[in-house]
């Protein structure tokens, strides 16, 4: 099945939101736990199984302690828009 530039920059955030998960040292469980969310929506997300809404994408970068815009900033001059 060929996969549209969409599902590659769907991977592409996810792999930058586990980046930055990982770089504050926090575990799936910790980063659910301050989320108020069960391990396995951090888990689901960073798997492709489920994707997250622009408001859950703001809520994730909160509770890593990193502001959307500096996401954004990072993840956009990689990626055609």
């Amino acid at each position: 099945m060929k996969h549209s530039r969409y599902d590659e920059n769907e991977e592409s955030l996810r792999r930058l939101l586990r980046q930055k998960r990982i770089q504050k040292g926090l575990t799936q469980e910790a980063l659910a736990t301050v989320l108020e969310k069960p391990q396995s929506f951090v888990s689901k997300y960073e798997s492709g199984e489920r994707l997250l809404s622009f408001v859950e994408t703001i809520t994730v970068c909160r509770a890593l302690g990193i502001s959307p815009h500096a996401l954004l900033k990072e993840y956009l001059p990689n990626h055609d828009t």
